[in-house]
């Protein structure tokens, strides 16, 4: 290890202090990776115990907080006029200025009024849409491990100031630009501010000044991710003056409102306009064949545009994307980027790390095997509270050397912390490690043993080695120790002896270790081996080379229990057709015997317990047989980070759309692979975080299966929104062709169209949005991402109900004219006959495959009140004056509301007898998805 000595910094100091205040220096084009250690420590004002709290407040102040200046944002004017380029609204000003041609400035002024608020309700919702992801995005708050005082304590990223000297470890994504200071086989992924694909490894020292900069080898850049090792260095940069900021290659997490499911449904906004227009063509030529005046040709040309235009369309889309998001985060699921609300909807199979996400993450010690003796630990969390026995006779730490020992390295060979918080003891660090303190408090150890061992050297925990050594100082002053605890893969092998009973080596049974770690795998627990290796008494360093020759010291087992909660969502997942498939590093017989508990389904053994298939197995497999293995076996062990990416590649190769749950560093190329990277909010990594689409703030899997109800009832309500407006503009299509071509005057107006589509879509429709999700959500198969909106029934439907709406106002303005009542009453019945079947159909489409009642009279108060906004809305446009000038219509007597009644009423009844024929008879199966 490289690092600095104080009275190395103190005497080159002294000697630059003075320069240093006088020099006025830009910071941002300072040479810091040609600068010794104490040149930097001295520029950016810093001590190498850290700055204080009261300095570090003082710096935040006066330089603001680390975090990249915001994005120049499109103007709020131009988005403004941005709402008027869109197709549909194109056409309804091209009609407004028709209208303005024929000298109708009447219709003109109310088209154009609408076009004006329809685009002002469009920018406001999606101003709300994208403050609200935004919002969400600032939950994401990241932290770093920083130096305070010369105590080592977790901040947010964004307080950081230039002086503070930062800690970095395997998983860490670098919070500022730092110049490294100490560094332990450290490797940082820099693709995104260099280009280079590979790791860079890290060293301190000097490097030439111009070298350029993926070769500043001494510097660790704000973004880049720590894929291996340990470092601490100082901060040198903040916010924008750091490399990413000025290049500008990293930006603040923005969530664009396009996504694949928007662009299909512009992609259907202009098929709309293009049929539109087609038709308003053939309108034009029957209209010019019968001899019809040009003012009457290009009027019904302008009201059949005005009414097969579905206005509300594109803002339902936005408004429902917005509020998927946001309930999603209620229930404890951020979403990243906007396509994974459309892509839950679809997910078949769901790749899940075991700890913390099906268990509960409060590792606890249950037994402790040593060479002489069994022991059994009682207590469970991380409360101090617990014994440890013998049989059923209490004992301390001092029942033998192997049990002392062992309870030893379980607290000196960790870097975990537990602390006191309003829930309770919380964990710094890793839970297995908690669990390790927590049964060394238990045998009578606590902090100051550790001053007793005074740590020289560790080799960290990474996944390609499986373990964690410490070298230690020893009491007496005999010698160094190293201190080892890892898998019994990684560590048995390493062994050459055990630790008797009374401090004595004794030969090792490799073979009756491996059974009784066998025996406690199949129980569900963790094992881990701890072992040490006495080392001369001048070793101050600790290699992976220095690990040989082992004396085995215990096996320690330890349970991290299932969620009860994530039995449930397993379950919830196989109705829905989701397969749950486990991949864990842990141990294959632990694996498989907590995914039995969890009631995962795959292929099974001749004994009938769950088949675990482990990273070797898959590697002497072949690449042809892997797809059909990843989709029949449900529990993955002992995996490495590139297999994680195999296996999702090949559920992908299977037809699944995969859902990929993880919190490491080594987690991220899978979590990119995977339809939807699920990461862990409370304990997994920036890297993990960055990769995800979708982030748990509980790190529950309970929370993955809410999310995919919350995703299908999303997309379930655009497909009800959708389904219910089309016929309206299918409706006023049908009602002016048959007009049309039977030569009779126009049954509805350019601007009465305008209204009911605009009143419609407001009032009515959008209730539909916030339509609760409906039972048996969790029932039905994964939707086909490639699947259409409308599938063939629901296009037949669509159809006929246009149909059916279409003739009606068409009948009742033809017996209006018959009975004597003015066209303007005529069409004032028409425009009513729309809007009373659009609200038999609203509630006919509240679900499109169950009847209405069972959804609840009153669940969706919205629905209510926007009836009745609409009812009264149409009695204005009936009734008063004001509304009969610009509208063009007239009173009519009440008798007509009964009869328009029911032509809605049976309308409503037609589409939930529709469902009753056409429902399935068979009960629900799920389809392979291959």
């Amino acid at each position: 290890m490289v690092a600095m000595q104080p009275s190395d910094t103190k005497q080159k100091a002294d000697g630059l202090a003075l320069a240093a205040v006088q020099e006025d220096v830009d910071m941002a084009r300072v040479s810091w990776h040609h600068m010794d250690e104490a040149e930097v420590l001295v520029r950016a004002e810093a001590e190498l115990t850290g700055l204080s709290a009261q300095e570090a407040g003082r710096r935040l102040l006066r330089d603001g907080p680390n975090a990249l200046a915001a994005v120049q944002s499109v103007s709020w004017l131009r988005k403004l006029l941005l709402q008027f380029v869109e197709p549909l609204v194109v056409v309804l000003i091209a009609a407004a200025v028709l209208s303005v041609a024929l000298k109708d400035y009447v219709d003109a002024a109310v088209i154009g009024a609408v076009v004006v608020v329809n685009a002002i309700i469009g920018f406001l919702q999606e101003y709300r849409a994208e403050q609200s992801i935004a919002a969400l995005s600032r939950t994401l708050v990241t932290e770093a491990t920083v130096l305070r005082g010369g105590v080592l304590q977790r901040v947010p990223s964004q307080t950081l100031v230039v002086g503070d000297v930062v800690a970095l470890q395997s998983g860490d994504t670098v919070p500022a630009d730092l110049r490294l200071l100490e560094v332990k086989d450290l490797q940082v992924e820099e693709a995104a501010l260099t280009g280079e694909s590979l790791p860079v490894s890290k060293a301190t020292g000097l490097v030439p000044v111009d070298v350029g900069l993926g070769d500043r080898t001494n510097l660790a850049f704000a973004g880049s991710a720590v894929t291996f090792g340990q470092a601490r260095g100082v901060v040198v940069q903040i916010g924008s003056a750091t490399e990413a900021g000025q290049i500008g290659h990293l930006m603040a997490n923005t969530v664009a409102l396009e996504t694949p499911l928007t662009k299909r449904i512009a992609h259907l906004s202009r098929v709309l306009v293009g049929v539109t227009l087609a038709m308003t063509a053939v309108l034009l030529v029957i209209q010019l064949l019968r001899g019809a005046s040009l003012a009457d040709t290009v009027g019904a040309a302008v009201a059949f545009a005005v009414g097969a235009i579905p206005e509300g369309l594109p803002a339902a889309v936005t408004i429902l994307l917005a509020v998927g998001v946001s309930s999603m985060a209620s229930r404890g699921a951020i979403i990243r980027r906007l396509p994974a609300v459309e892509t839950l909807g679809s997910t078949t199979v769901i790749c899940s790390d075991k700890t913390g996400t099906l268990t509960q993450n409060q590792m606890t010690v249950t037994e402790l095997w040593t060479a002489a003796a069994h022991y059994d630990v009682s207590g469970v969390g991380y409360a101090p509270e617990g014994q440890l026995l013998a049989g059923e006779t209490a004992v301390g730490r001092d029942a033998s050397a192997a049990l002392d020992t062992a309870l030893h390295i379980a607290l000196l060979c960790n870097d975990s912390r537990l602390v006191s918080g309003e829930d309770g003891l919380k964990v710094e660090g890793d839970p297995t490690e908690a669990a390790l303190l927590v049964v060394a408090g238990k045998g009578g150890l606590d902090a100051a043993t550790l001053a007793t061992w005074p740590r020289l050297d560790v080799v960290p925990f990474e996944s390609t080695y499986m373990y964690m050594a410490t070298l230690h100082g020893m009491p007496d002053g005999a010698g160094t120790v190293a201190l080892v605890k890892g898998s019994s893969d990684a560590l048995l092998g390493r062994c050459a002896s055990a630790l008797g009973s009374s401090g004595q080596p004794v030969a090792v049974d490799r073979h009756a270790v491996e059974q009784r770690v066998e025996h406690m795998a199949k129980r569900g627990l963790r094992v881990l081996v701890v072992a040490r290796r006495v080392l001369p008494a001048d070793q101050q360093t600790l290699g992976h080379a220095d690990l040989q020759e082992l004396q085995l010291v215990a096996l320690i087992g330890m349970i991290d229990p299932p969620r009860p909660e994530a039995r449930t969502a397993v379950a919830a997942c196989r109705r829905a057709g989701i397969a749950v498939k486990m991949i864990t590093g842990d141990h294959a017989v632990t694996a498989a015997a907590i995914a039995d508990a969890l009631g995962l389904e795959g292929d099974r053994t001749g004994d009938g317990r769950l088949r675990a298939v482990t990273g070797s197995e898959l590697a002497a497999l072949a690449d042809d047989d892997l797809p059909a293995l990843a989709d029949s076996v449900a529990v993955f062990a002992r995996v490495a980070p590139e297999q994680k990416l195999m296996l999702v590649k090949a559920l992908q190769s299977r037809g699944h759309i995969v859902a990929m749950t993880g919190d490491g560093v080594n987690d991220a190329p899978a979590l990119k692979q995977a339809d939807i990277g699920v990461a862990m909010g409370k304990n997994g990594t920036d890297v993990a975080r960055s990769a995800a689409a979708m982030i748990l703030t509980d790190d529950n899997f309970a929370t993955i299966a809410n999310a995919v109800e919350e995703g299908r009832g999303v997309y379930a309500n655009l497909v009800k929104f959708i389904a219910w407006t089309l016929p309206t503009n299918g409706g006023e299509g049908v009602v002016l062709l048959v007009a049309v071509a039977l030569g009779t005057e126009l049954p509805v107006l350019p601007v009465q169209l305008l209204w009911v589509n605009l009143a419609t879509a407001i009032l009515l429709g959008t209730s539909l949005i916030f339509e609760p999700r409906e039972p048996g959500l969790m029932d039905l198969p994964p939707r086909s991402p490639s699947a259409p909106i409308l599938d063939r029934s629901l296009l037949i439907r669509t159809l006929l109900v246009s149909l059916v709406l279409g003739l009606a106002a068409f009948g009742f303005f033809t017996l209006a004219r018959r009975l004597g009542l003015s066209a303007e009453q005529g069409r004032t019945l028409a425009i009513n006959t729309i809007v009373v079947v659009e609200v038999g159909y609203l509630f006919a489409c509240r679900s499109l495959r169950l009847p209405a009642w069972r959804l609840g009279f009153w669940s969706n108060r919205w629905m209510w009140l926007g009836v009745l906004a609409m009812l009264l809305a149409q009695l204005a446009f009936t009734y008063l004056p004001v509304m009969n000038r610009l509208f063009h219509t007239a009173p009519v007597d009440a008798i007509w509301w009964l009869a328009l009644s029911a032509t809605g009423f049976l309308v409503y009844v037609l589409a939930e007898v529709k469902k009753l024929l056409t429902a399935p008879s068979a009960p629900h199966k799920t389809p392979s998805p291959a």
